[in-house]
């Protein structure tokens, strides 16, 4: 018997956390031909989708994907997601979640029968009384104006900081 994978179980788990709180769960998507989702709102080859309840119909969030239904200006859309197309699952109120890595040539075709999907999962430890600052003061100060000159309607992106 093969081994799944632990994305399906963390994606829900991230959900469910993101739920519990209060926060909205928002999902980044990269889009393949595997892939259905509204592709006028695809940028970059990527999509992020709001999937807290009062934003979709019907989530179903299983081992092998992710559907549901929502609106898109108006129009009831639904929407397929494998799930090793998922880059990351996020808050959009505080950023916290999970990114995902994806392989490109793992969304361009399915994997075989025999040997399921694997995903890499990149997790960072942070210590909240660390004594180094993981980020220069001043650096963390042009953060910080950066983030309170962004106007509110912007939609919420993920920076990746290696």
């Amino acid at each position: 018997m093969s081994e799944i994978s632990t994305k399906p179980y963390l994606l829900r788990a991230i959900y469910e956390w993101c739920t519990d709180n209060g926060f909205t769960p928002y999902l980044s998507v990269k889009v393949s031909g595997a892939v259905q989702v509204p592709m006028e709102f695809v940028r970059k080859g990527e999509i992020v989708l709001n999937i807290a309840f009062s934003a979709t119909s019907g989530l179903k969030m299983d081992n092998d994907a992710i559907s549901f239904k929502a609106r898109f200006g108006g129009v009831s859309r639904d929407i397929y997601i494998p799930v090793r197309n998922v880059q990351a699952i996020f808050s959009s109120e505080n950023g916290q979640g999970m990114v995902f890595d994806t392989v490109e040539d793992e969304l361009m075709s399915e994997p075989p029968p025999s040997e399921p999907s694997r995903p890499s999962i990149g997790l960072a430890s942070v210590n909240a009384r660390e004594e180094k600052p993981l980020i220069e003061v001043e650096k963390a100060e042009e953060i910080k104006e950066s983030k309170e000159t962004q106007k509110k309607s912007e939609k919420p992106s993920l920076k990746v900081i290696k």
